[in-house]
């Protein structure tokens, strides 16, 4: 067991050191305070982590519509190409048909 990297014989250590200073009525309370707080920073955490994640996803469909509508817009303003001639016909303007 190893939490935030101190080991079982360091927490049996630090419990007889509390209870030495704090006394046996106490360390109960004591105990239940700082659970009470941790729980507390867990739930925050959690709830930080679930907006965090609610914005990311946000940005991301607000930035994925914005360039679904650019490629769009983009794609509407290309100059359509003109029709192949049916039948054979020549496509050439006057200026080209003229003498030399």
């Amino acid at each position: 067991m190893n939490v935030f990297g101190i080991g079982l014989p360091e927490l049996a250590v630090i419990a007889a050191i509390g209870l030495l200073v704090f006394g046996p009525k106490r360390l109960p309370e004591l105990g239940k305070t700082l659970g009470r707080t941790l729980k507390g920073f867990q739930s925050a955490s959690t709830e930080f982590e679930q907006e965090f994640r609610k914005a990311i996803t946000t940005v991301d469909a607000t930035v994925s519509a914005a360039q679904m509508a650019d490629t769009t817009v983009a794609d509407a303003n290309l100059p359509a190409e003109a029709p192949a001639a049916a039948g054979g016909e020549s496509t050439d303007t006057l200026a080209d048909q003229a003498p030399d």
